[in-house]
């Protein structure tokens, strides 16, 4: 079983957490204000299976309660789909480099993870996963942007995937980030939903909004996908006060908003420091920055850890980089060019 990694130790207190992907905002007072409130009643359960948080994305999204699904976190919704979807041995298509978590999930479930390697780009290599996918294929997994690369699929890719794989393979859309894509060909999720009864979008509340802490995912797809993920839910998938914060944060969209936008904008200030020191880095569409600095990750992970710096460090492939936190552009200004002298 593969094991997920973590941000490397330093004896340096870290000052600026880049390692994560995390929104560094506390609680907006309006998401504050209601997990407070529903703290006075520790001894009430949640809505039975989140119907309310349910019926709140349902209203935000235009979308059929139906075809909704909430737990605690998208990986822990990941895991039930695979569970209600993937019989034991059968394969399911993932890219790599992408997500850590997925060959675990794609093993937990008792499937076989088929890892398709991305292009030189960091992009997915759509064809290359749609020819991975044979009589055995259960799953096909996609994260746009992707995680740790950040590159993000077009929707004309995405289409391709859906138009040309069996419709009994379940396709997992995974949108973690996708508040920070700001391109126009981006996939038009919902439209692609509308279309598709095998595929499925997970979204979080854990980037843009801030409630990382409270764990907090959603899938949309068919009713009919959704109903079986219900059915090996717990009654309770989502913690009362993770409800209550999800369906404020939900209200409060300047919030939100404003986390986006300082992200954006500290996402190009330090795409442009480190083209200025000749660093390479993808172009990324998420709240990270992946630098594919092969066996000289390490020592970027390392003086950055040196300067209180937390990253995350892919042996022999690259660095990721979280944006968000105050202060960070500053300290890289200070850390990159001794990288790119040494």
């Amino acid at each position: 079983m593969p094991v997920y990694s973590s941000a490397l130790a330093s004896a340096v207190p870290v000052r600026l957490r880049a390692s994560s992907n995390e929104a560094p905002d506390g609680l907006s007072p309006a998401v504050r204000d209601a997990v407070l409130d529903r703290l006075e009643r520790p001894n009430r359960y949640p809505v039975l299976g989140g119907i309310d948080l349910i019926r709140a994305l349902a209203d935000r999204l235009d979308a059929d309660p139906a075809e909704i699904a909430v737990a605690d976190g998208s990986l822990s919704l990941l895991n039930y789909l695979l569970l209600s979807h993937v019989a034991p041995g059968a394969r399911v298509v993932i890219p790599w480099r992408s997500y850590e978590a997925y060959p675990i999930c794609v093993l937990t479930a008792g499937g076989e993870p088929v890892r398709v390697l991305n292009r030189a780009d960091g992009g997915h290599d759509v064809e290359a996963m749609i020819a991975a996918v044979d009589e055995r294929t259960a799953g096909l997994i996609l994260c746009s942007p992707n995680n740790p690369t950040g590159v993000g699929l077009t929707h004309g890719e995405v289409s391709e995937v859906l138009s040309r794989v069996p419709r009994q393979v379940l396709v997992v859309l995974d949108e973690a980030y996708l508040d920070f894509d700001d391109r126009a060909d981006r996939p038009r999720a919902r439209e692609l939903v509308a279309a598709h009864a095998n595929l499925v979008l997970l979204r979080t509340f854990s980037k843009a909004y801030g409630l990382a802490g409270l764990r907090v995912g959603y899938g949309l797809g068919h009713p009919d996908v959704i109903t079986a993920v219900r059915k090996i839910l717990p009654p309770f998938p989502v913690s009362a006060l993770s409800v209550a914060a999800a369906i404020a944060a939900l209200d409060d969209e300047a919030h939100r908003e404003a986390i986006v936008a300082r992200v954006r904008a500290q996402r190009s200030a330090v795409l442009d420091m480190l083209t200025a020191a000749g660093i390479p880095a993808s172009a990324t569409r998420a709240n990270f920055v992946w630098m594919p600095l092969g066996p000289r990750s390490a020592a970027l992970g390392a003086l950055c850890a040196d300067a209180g710096i937390s990253t995350r460090v892919f042996e022999g492939e690259g660095l990721r980089l979280s944006l968000g936190e105050p202060g960070l552009v500053a300290a890289l200004a200070e850390v990159l060019p001794r990288f790119a002298a040494s």
